[in-house]
């Protein structure tokens, strides 16, 4: 007989557990109801007549109600709208008739305090209860105050084929078959030892989320469970969820869905409330604070939940919550995401009348940084100190006049910043805002990348590098444009030459065309089969309008691109056609996110990179240069989670963004702690290096306006060596200022740095630079586009070393040698990249790097460095043309797994063994060729092990784990 089960692990230990955090264990069949009763009206009726001033009759009216919201004969498909009907009945629609008179009074069906509270937790419960036709068994069913308000299921942690998703499964099939059950409903959540995952009614399997009780996020053991478990399960919590932390929404298709906080909107959450608590009851502390969650990860219903439970802070004395947000359409996003949750109490601010009109009400105000720009510098608009600011994409815009003003404006108010980018070492403004000396990293609450990742929450990010190489006739070049530029200095020449050439670089028409059927055929290829659509980033709004022409001409129609941009600012009307209102815009994204539409590109420079929400969007064609928060921002576009067929975002990049990709994502905690060290130092500093310029006016009453008092100031710096220390001393002093504001520290020192700013402006010379730019600089973008000889997209190693039979007609070109050299070193270091940690490629390696190290010493010519690139790329090809071919990798598999299930077969488990070994094969490839690198893909690997668990233990009955671990350990080594 075995030791462990399903029944003496998992679910006892989850009972055990329950017990530890404040719930009373009662066996099903002493829960004192009847058979098709889901509420226990005993209890309730205890309930209702403890906490409320009412009498049993009235409890009874109050249950009637209640049972009737629940046996309302709705159908599986509306239990989601019943689950919101029920929760409602407790919160919203709680008022009757019972008070003095026959006035209304709130009926209170749970209470604040824990210990006037029913906890029971129950296992093995019927229903309906001994019926004739069975009723279902439901493992864990939990009950505050008589209602049963989360379902779990346990399942054995012994056998690898069976997982917490089994769990989930049957949970959903309960909802179809009892969804009376259901209708009391806050959570469900399903373990088999390992993991804890839940989901909130309604909610598929691939949607379920972890849960985890701290940012340790530990998991794989009992002992991890119980952890997380006791965290999610303490009674208090489970209200707290159940009240602020879930909201039921509208999508696009009018269905309705339930929401409930992962556990990172929930930490993140809390974190803000119970700062605003802790400070707002001692009267002093941190009134700021930073929340760092990667983008994707739900930030928008984080302020939601925050919002919420905030405004129903009774001893916050009604206070006022403002949603900032810097872009127009990351504010109708967030609009849009309170209204669909039918939040109460709700409103916009449209413009500065209305910023000063109602902030004094007592709602969650949403609106745009932008609002408080229109504020004079020293105006306060309200003191109160409940007012609570939650600022979206917190790393943008908070330095300078906007963040000091808002901060001026309302003096008391509390001051959160969330921000989806990963804080580095440059984001000295976001931390001198929102950055509390209390927090130990500088924030409050942390997600990562590879958080979201392994929990689900968002796909990895996939790129596919593509080479765009731009080949000049410099002789023409040159000639043209020194006939253009005879009569212009050295300085001005070298300004326009660096101002053009990237600007010429991607406009020039023929290199749009040849990217653009690139990205037609590679569309065709590996996007449009599942359905998913792209976003082409390109460089400015010229290049908007030229890709558009160009991927029409290429598609054969119109209708499958479309360009949004901004269009301020078109004095000549080029880009009249992409004018649209707000509401035509959203019109035109939905169709967009629309499968059905035949719309499949949209075409952008700078709308629609940050806040734009479109899961069907899989493929970024990135050609356009950006780095840091934009970059980031960006390619995260992609990484939503849409349907089955999207394992990944990809991102095709024409301009070799990667390493700078890969550079935002490395977080180092202990580079944010000197961040913030140096940041006090800098703030010494300010009030030395103010009287520094100061001291430049001696005499100058700084009081006096108009051209008085300008002229005044100049006379002082008549002398060019006295203008240009000056100058000097503000750089420094700017320089500074930008890096702490907008720091209360800054206020003592405004109105003289404002003077010093509008005096240092007044004398700085006119740029020749950008009057040779308005003069000259079309024509030399001109004069590049007319040199281009070729244009080389993605040109492969094998090209190149087929192209070295004709080398010797480069070889007479100095200039040509070099070239090649560049190129060719470029496109060895990635193919090696490649085979990073294979030892059969580390001389390779190796060999690259003595060459170029001679090369630098002088050692060898730059053409004899040319001829050994060569070499050592022809001898790289042939060494990969060694390495066995997938097909001959995949005969060794199916050897390997044929030899390991005739291992095990017997007369008892009388396995086909070809037909096994052929199924593995034919899913695990179908997977494998989904990805690009499937065995470095957290998802992939999951994907595989499940598809490998349900042929073995669900098709065949095959249960041994050391099985199952064996035939994964093949196909990660021959696949």
């Amino acid at each position: 007989m075995s030791l462990f089960n399903e029944e003496n692990t998992v679910e006892k230990k989850l009972i055990d557990a329950a017990q530890k955090c404040g719930w009373k264990y009662i066996e099903a069949k002493d829960v004192p109801r009847r058979p098709d009763e889901v509420l226990v009206e005993d209890w309730i009726r205890l309930a209702l007549v403890k906490l409320n001033p009412i009498a049993v009759e009235e409890a009874d009216q109050v249950i009637y109600k209640l049972r009737a919201a629940i046996a309302s004969g709705f159908t599986s498909d509306e239990l989601i709208s019943a689950n919101d009907r029920f929760r409602n009945l407790l919160f919203e629609e709680n008022s009757y008739p019972f008070g003095e008179n026959g006035d209304n009074i709130n009926i209170r069906f749970f209470s604040d305090d824990p210990k006037e509270n029913s906890y029971v937790v129950t296992n093995q419960w019927e229903f309906p209860r001994k019926s004739k036709e069975g009723g279902k068994r439901l493992d864990l069913v939990y009950l505050i105050n008589g209602i049963p308000v989360v379902i779990g299921e346990a399942k054995t942690p012994l056998k690898p084929s069976v997982t917490w998703a089994d769990g989930a499964t049957d949970i959903l099939n309960y909802q179809k078959s009892i969804p009376e059950m259901f209708v009391t409903n806050i959570l469900t959540f399903a373990s088999e030892g390992k993991e804890l995952q839940y989901g909130g009614v309604g909610c598929p399997v691939d949607k379920w989320g972890p849960w985890y009780a701290d940012e340790q996020r530990l998991h794989g053991t009992l002992a991890d469970v119980e952890h997380n478990y006791v965290h999610l399960m303490t009674p208090e919590r489970l209200l707290d969820i159940y009240r602020f932390y879930t909201v039921f929404s509208g999508t696009s298709s009018g269905s309705k869905i339930k929401i409930v906080c992962r556990y990172q909107q929930y930490l993140g959450g809390e974190a803000i409330v119970q700062r605003v608590l802790g400070t707002y009851r001692k009267g002093k502390g941190p009134r700021k604070g930073l929340i760092w969650h990667f983008q994707g990860s739900g930030k928008s219903w984080l302020m939601v939940f925050a919002a919420q439970k905030l405004r129903r802070q009774n001893e916050l004395k009604a206070p006022t919550v403002i949603i900032v947000d810097d872009r127009i359409d990351l504010e109708d996003q967030i609009t849009g995401d309170f209204t669909r949750a039918e939040i109460p109490n709700v409103d916009s601010i449209t413009s500065k009348e209305e910023l000063e009109k109602k902030i004094k009400q007592r709602k969650i105000l949403i609106t745009t940084i932008f609002k408080f720009g229109d504020l004079d510098a020293n105006e306060v608009i309200d003191d109160r100190d409940n007012i609570i600011l939650l600022m979206d994409e917190a790393h943008r815009t908070q330095e300078g006049d906007l963040g000091a003003k808002m901060r001026t404006a309302l003096p008391n108010a509390f001051f959160f910043g969330l921000t989806g980018t990963p804080i580095n070492r440059n984001d000295h403004n976001t931390f001198a805002c929102f950055g509390a000396d209390e927090d130990k990293y500088g924030y409050i609450s942390k997600y990562t990348f590879q958080n979201s990742i392994a929990d689900g929450a968002t796909l990895e990010l996939d790129f596919k590098t593509v080479p765009v190489e731009m080949h000049l006739d410099e002789k023409k070049l040159q000639a043209e444009f020194d006939a253009l530029t005879d009569q212009v200095s050295e300085d001005d020449r070298n300004q326009l030459v660096k101002r053009t050439t990237v600007e010429a670089f991607f406009t020039s028409d023929k290199r749009i065309n040849d990217v653009c059927k690139y990205i037609v055929n590679h569309f065709r290829e590996y996007v449009e089969p599942t359905g998913m659509k792209a976003q082409v980033v390109v460089y400015n709004r010229e290049c908007c309008v030229k890709y558009k022409k160009a991927l029409d001409a290429l598609l054969g129609t119109t209708d499958q691109t479309t360009v949004v941009m901004h269009t301020a600012g078109d004095k000549a009307d080029d880009y009249k056609e992409y004018r649209r209102t707000r509401d035509e815009e959203k019109k035109l994204l939905d169709q967009f996110r629309d499968p059905l539409s035949p719309l499949k590109f949209v075409i952008v420079t700078s709308k629609l990179l940050t806040g734009f929400d479109a899961p069907i969007l899989q493929c970024m064609y990135l050609d356009k240069p950006m780095k840091n928060h934009t970059l980031l921002q960006a390619i995260c576009r992609t990484n939503r989670k849409y349907n089955e067929n999207k394992k990944c975002g990809l991102v095709v990049d024409f301009v070799g963004v990667f390493d700078d990709v890969a550079k935002s994502l490395a977080f180092d905690e202990e580079t944010i702690k000197t961040v913030i060290k140096n940041l006090d130092e800098v703030k010494a500093l300010i009030p030395t290096f103010v009287q520094e310029c100061v001291d430049f006016f001696p005499g100058v009453d700084r009081t006096i306006g108009g051209w008085e008092g300008l002229q005044a100031a100049q006379q002082c710096l008549k002398e060019e060596g006295v203008k240009t220390n000056f100058a000097r001393h503000f750089a420094r002093l700017s320089k500074a200022w930008e890096i702490v504001s907008p720091d209360t520290c800054l206020a003592p020192y405004q109105q003289d740095y404002t003077w010093l700013a509008q005096v240092y402006q007044s004398v700085r010379p006119v740029s020749g630079g950008n009057l040779i730019w308005t003069l000259l600089g079309a024509k030399t973008i001109e004069i590049i586009h007319n040199s281009i000889d070729s244009i080389d997209i993605g040109k492969s190693l094998e090209e190149l070393v087929i192209d070295a039979d004709v080398i010797d007609s480069v070889l007479t070109d100095a200039t040509k040698v070099q070239k090649k050299i560049v190129e060719i070193e470029r496109l060895l270091k990635l193919r090696l990249g490649e085979h990073a940690g294979d030892p059969k490629y580390k001389a390779f390696a190796e060999k690259l790097d003595e060459l170029r190290a001679k090369m630098q010493e002088s050692l060898i010519t730059s053409l004899e460095f040319l001829k050994e690139l060569l070499s050592l790329a022809k001898n790289l090809l042939e060494e990969e043309k060694k390495v066995e071919t997938p097909d001959d990798k995949r005969a060794q598999a199916k050897a390997a797994l044929t030899e390991l299930f005739e291992s095990i077969k017997t007369p008892e488990t009388p396995i086909i063994v070809e037909q096994v070994v052929n199924d593995i094969d034919n899913e695990v490839v179908k997977i494998i060729r989904q990805f690009n690198d499937a065995f470095k893909s957290v998802t992939a690997r999951r994907e595989v092990k499940q598809k490998l668990r349900s042929i073995l233990w669900l098709k065949y009955k095959i249960k041994d784990n050391d099985v199952f671990e064996k035939a994964y350990q093949y196909i990660e080594m021959y696949y």
